[in-house]
């Protein structure tokens, strides 16, 4: 009996199989009996485990090399502390900006003003009524020289040099015609030398407390003006050249006024005429005239 037949496909292949897995088989054989007794570097790996105690070393059982130092690491604990809230604090608290920032706007240091390098200390007189005359004026001070003047509202004047603390002056009557308030001041020509401002006060003058309301017409216009004074409503009669309270005299009267002069300060008063409504006597209010016309 043949075992092997060479002309037969399938046994072509079993034999092919056989021979292949007799060698596989040689292989495990040769790796197992000859492979294994070689010397084996093995890495073992040691795991530490942690501990609560920083300094104790702790290994795996399974650890086939428990017996080399070497393979000992020592484990660092560091315990971490949960961060907690803070006592009594209010969680409904919010943020709040502060306060916006109050700019105090810059404001540079006023420069000082040099004193003036004149001295003017007093006027005499220090005050006068309007509407009077020329009038001198006297300005007492110090460090003053021939080449100043003296000055009123900014208009220069005639000045008289006394001395080195007197100046004079005559202040026209056109400088005082009203009420009011005047600076009085000394300067040279080229404004180097200057002082302080003075101040002269120009006040109303007294006027005459009457109302003109009615006049009695004589021969040769020798007329006689009715007046009344308006704190006690009197009555006075007065002509041409008579003296009211001791210092008004009557200086004309006619039909449509009656002129007083202040005798202390030479000032003209010009009272129109009024008609006394409270009055029934027909004297009292003036006749119309003509020119050539004589009074009864």
């Amino acid at each position: 009996m043949q075992l092997f037949d060479p002309n037969n496909p399938n046994e072509k292949k079993k034999m092919i199989a056989a021979g292949v897995l007799g060698v596989a088989a040689i292989a495990v054989l040769g790796f197992v009996f000859f492979g294994g007794s070689s010397t084996k570097t093995t890495t073992n790996t040691t795991i530490a485990k942690a501990s609560p105690t920083p300094t104790k070393i702790v290994r795996d059982s399974s650890d086939t090399g428990a017996d080399d130092p070497s393979l000992f690491q020592p484990v660092v604990y560091n315990p971490t502390v949960a961060a907690a809230s803070e006592a009594d604090r209010n969680i409904f608290a919010y943020y709040e900006p502060p306060p916006p920032q109050v700019r105090v706007p810059y404001v540079p240091t006023p420069t000082p003003v040099p004193p003036p390098p004149l001295t003017a200390t007093s006027l005499m007189p220090g005050s006068i009524y309007a509407r009077t005359a020329d009038f001198s004026l006297q300005v007492t001070g110090d460090k003053f020289t021939p080449a100043l003047h003296i000055t009123i509202d900014g208009q220069d004047l005639p000045t008289r040099f006394i001395n080195a603390q007197q100046l004079f002056t005559t202040v026209p009557a056109a400088l005082i015609a009203n009420p009011g308030s005047r600076q009085v001041s000394v300067r040279s020509n080229d404004g180097k030398l200057y002082s302080n401002i003075l101040t002269l006060s120009v006040t109303p003058p007294p006027l005459p407390n009457y109302n003109y309301i009615g006049i009695i017409g004589k021969r040769h216009f020798n007329d006689t003006a009715v007046l009344q004074d308006k704190s006690s409503k009197d009555l006075l009669n007065v002509q041409r050249g008579d003296l009211l309270g001791g210092r008004f005299r009557v200086n004309s009267i006619s039909e449509k006024e009656i002129v007083l002069i202040d005798t202390n300060l030479k000032i003209r008063h010009t009272i129109g005429f009024t008609a006394d409504t409270s009055s029934t006597n027909p004297q009292f209010r003036p006749p119309v005239r003509v020119s050539d016309e004589e009074p009864e």
